[in-house]
């Protein structure tokens, strides 16, 4: 007989992914097994988690589209706003707390279910309206409450630790749960594992559409819409990890472009170089992928050979990952390969030893590498207690800074672009500027950018590549042509065959 979570699946329909509550399950045994392990754990200890709420437009009553909490989502699977979570630690029992909502929801929002509807369809022992709270923990006798309280080392946020009426009646520590429930959600399960390629997948062939799609005179939005319709119409993907990036021409040199101030509302140019960042997001589990071609489909030498060395990087650090590599290495190795591609272009001249010591490369690459990725698209963990953030340009950037483990899914992304304030903060530093030939710089000058970035898991001893879109010059001339337009590129192999 099936277990209960083996019968609750999150499921849209048609060719969309089937996600089993067994998944939050395991996530749930995951955390209470690590919480046992810590010798101030007490008896009987309790965690709770507080679910994203449902917020409105500013001060109008229009809903936002909600998307729930991460580390409530991780836990419980829950898509429902202004709920609680529980578990028992000691013997990993599962309770949610759902709104009592009043009877004209029925009338405005649909059918109002009973507890045991949730109790179903997620899969845990126990289901209580949250208004409850305080009195079903108080007849569970906790020694203590485990609540979420931590930083973002990414984002530098705190992370909102669960509140309700009548918490002042409990112990509360609020220092136990952040570390381990981060270490857990670093390594992802197999489980977690099919809906991230689940997600690469469509994610590809979404890019992919738009490379088949995009011409001169098209707006960048058009291409941001391209790749929404198709991820929600093919991938039942109703929202995107981030905001779309679809930069053309210098646009493309404009590392978050896309926002309020540039929201992808240029025309797009013959000869313009493109730069399409972007990744849907299915049950709140991210892809983040970036394809880079010309709007003609055609590359010009100076658009190869930029490119070119950016593949070459990508290729190196891919060959090169393996557990115990460390990031800020890979990150340094990516640096490395750009110089010396950028000195055999003629655009820099001297020793490439000698550019990495005055971080030159930062000058043409200022973000980090790559990040981890999961259920943020920014994923938690890249900086646990006791491992800094190296303090020069570019790795400061970085949002990763610790030893690769089996599991981990991160981004691989570097890139070439030609900003002009740092070139010309570059050209007026004395370390930096000799290493320079002015004159080829100046044929670059509006250029934009370049970068590849594809998704990865680390395995036992490579990579299992994710990510599946032409990414050689010749794959990507041939597929705009439209010759062999489904063929299958990059397919997820270790790194021996890069």
């Amino acid at each position: 007989m099936a277990a209960p979570e083996e019968k609750a699946v999150y499921w849209l329909g048609k060719e969309t992914l089937r996600v089993s509550a067994a998944l939050f399950a395991e996530n749930r045994r995951r955390l209470c097994e690590g919480l046992r392990g810590k010798e101030s754990l007490h008896p009987k200890s309790l965690i709770l988690l507080q679910g994203g709420e449902q917020k409105q437009r500013y001060c109008t009553d229009t809903d936002l589209i909600f998307r729930q909490e991460s580390f409530f989502h991780w836990t419980f699977g829950v898509t429902e706003a202004d709920c609680y979570g529980a578990i028992d630690v000691d013997t990993g029992k599962a309770f949610i707390f759902i709104p009592k909502l009043p009877e004209s929801y029925a009338t405005w929002m649909g059918e109002i279910y009973p507890r045991e509807h949730f109790k179903e369809k997620y899969a845990v022992e126990e289901v209580h309206y949250t208004c409850d709270i305080a009195d079903v923990l108080t007849s569970l006798k906790p020694s203590v409450l485990l609540t979420l309280r931590g930083v973002n080392t990414d984002s530098g946020s705190v992370t909102r630790e669960a509140s309700f009426e009548g918490i002042s009646r409990f112990q509360v520590d609020n220092s136990l749960l952040h570390p381990v429930i981060v270490e857990c959600r670093l390594i992802k399960t197999d489980m977690e594992l099919e809906v991230l390629r689940y997600t690469n997948r469509i994610s590809s062939e979404a890019h992919k559409e738009v490379m088949k799609h995009v011409k001169p005179g098209h707006k960048e939005y058009e291409m941001e819409s391209l790749f929404r319709h198709y991820c929600y119409t093919r991938g039942g993907m109703r929202h995107t990890s981030y905001t779309c990036i679809c930069g053309s021409g210098n646009n493309s040199s404009v590392l978050h472009y896309g926002h309020a101030g540039a929201p992808n509302d240029r025309t797009i140019q013959d000869g313009d170089m493109c730069l399409f960042d972007m990744g849907g997001e299915y049950y709140c589990y991210s892809s983040d992928i970036t394809c880079s071609f010309p709007a003609n489909g055609k590359f010009t030498p100076d658009q190869k050979a930029i490119y070119e060395a950016v593949l070459k990087s990508s290729r190196a650090v891919l060959a090169a990952i393996k557990p115990g590599v460390k990031w800020t290495d890979m990150h340094r190795l990516a640096d490395r390969v750009h110089l010396e591609e950028l000195v055999k272009i003629g655009l820099l001249c001297g020793n490439v030893d000698d550019m990495m010591k005055v971080h030159l490369g930062a000058v043409f690459m200022p973000h980090g590498l790559g990040h981890l990725l999961g259920i943020d698209v920014h994923d938690v963990g890249g900086y646990p207690e006791g491992t800094e953030r190296v303090n020069e340009p570019g790795l400061k950037s970085l949002r990763m800074g610790r030893l690769l483990q089996k599991s981990m899914v991160l981004t691989v992304e570097p890139g070439i672009y030609f900003i002009n304030h740092l070139l010309d903060e570059a050209l007026a530093s004395k370390l930096q500027c000799d290493f320079i030939n002015t004159e080829v710089l100046a044929d670059f000058r509006g250029f934009g950018g370049v970068r590849i970035e594809d998704d990865i898991v680390v395995t036992a001893d490579g990579v299992e590549l994710l990510t599946c879109v032409p990414r050689t010059v010749e794959e990507i001339e041939a597929f705009m042509a439209d010759q062999n337009p489904d063929k299958c590129f990059s397919p997820a192999v270790s790194s021996e065959k890069f």
